[in-house]
């Protein structure tokens, strides 16, 4: 697998701590101090579907490649804005992308990860040769406003990155699941209500989560699935440029950083700009870092999400 391009798009609205102080009892520093986020972008004009076309397009003009080129698209999402047809018909079919196999994935915040791992599967098998791949969400729209402990955290956007069967830029993938304490963070889907068991009216459900419980299922998984994925790759942790770590919290960040005994510097962070955007939070920090410049050729990245389900993937590059 090699990345042949990356795209990302967010909505035009920012909205910063203060602004979100207007409104509910919380401030800039209650919500810095513990998350490091200052400011988020929300969809008002905005889909998933749009900001996933948006971020598709960017990633298919960097790739240089033509749209019938592509064969797989995978969406991870698990804010799309309908139930049926999937978000990755959606984007097949705005993009042009005739010849693609199109289906979405949910595994929460390490959806770009499991896409990724998926199509390097596909690959090997030769069915398919170029991929697109995709994280976007609109989060703000499963999210209760009057809740501080979690709508302070989310906003919304979307990352993409086109791969092709070719090279081997990837050079491991770890991924997990734990299922028995999946219920740490959730949000409800309908439920049954039809001609044999009526429940009256019913009410949107937002995302419910128990924090702690999320912070030390991160601080404990992550680097343990990072130390993996690197020995799997025979990469020293020394050797590595840049750890793309999922955008949720920075004190994780800080925490897998210190057990994994390298630098913050190595750790580049967007949250203080965009919080925490699920699935699209580590393809959106890919495209950032390589339209600064951040990546050259030969360079070791680690990429790692972690997140609802619960799940958490890993893997190591080489750029």
């Amino acid at each position: 697998m090699k990345i042949l391009g990356t795209g990302s798009a967010l909505p035009k609205k920012v909205v910063t701590n203060d602004d979100l102080a207007q409104v509910m009892d919380t401030s800039d520093e209650w919500i810095k101090s513990r998350t490091g986020i200052e400011k988020r972008h929300i969809a008002v004009e905005e889909t998933t579907t749009s900001m996933a076309v948006e971020a598709a397009k960017k990633a298919i003009e960097a790739a240089k490649i033509s749209v019938l080129d592509i064969d797989l698209i995978i969406c991870a999402t698990v804010s799309s804005d309908y139930i049926f047809p999937t978000l990755a018909c959606e984007v097949q079919a705005a993009v042009g992308a005739k010849r693609a196999t199109a289906f979405d994935i949910g595994a929460g915040c390490s959806g770009f990860l499991f896409a990724l791992a998926t199509a390097d599967a596909y690959f090997r098998t030769g069915r398919f040769h170029k991929a697109l791949i995709m994280g976007a969400e609109t989060l703000s729209k499963m999210m209760d406003w009057g809740d501080r402990s979690t709508c302070v955290l989310f906003g919304d956007g979307a990352g993409a990155a086109v791969v092709s069967a070719e090279e081997n830029q990837l050079l491991s993938m770890v991924q997990g699941s734990d299922g028995e304490s999946g219920m740490a963070l959730k949000c409800d889907n309908r439920p049954v209500n039809n001609l044999y068991r009526q429940l009256g009216a019913q009410t949107y459900s937002y995302t419910e989560m128990n924090g702690s419980e999320v912070y030390k299922f991160a601080v404990r998984t992550v680097p343990t699935a990072i130390s993996e994925a690197l020995e799997q790759a025979k990469v020293p942790a020394d050797d590595v440029k840049l750890y793309l770590l999922h955008q949720a919290n920075r004190r994780i960040i800080e925490a897998v950083a210190k057990r994994l005994g390298q630098s913050l510097d190595k750790f580049p962070m967007n949250l203080q700009e965009c919080g925490n955007i699920s699935a699209a939070s580590v393809p959106i920090l890919l495209d950032k870092v390589c339209k600064d410049g951040m990546l050259q050729a030969g360079d070791k990245v680690v990429l790692a999400g972690f997140g609802a389900g619960l799940t958490w993937g890993a893997c190591v590059l080489e750029w």
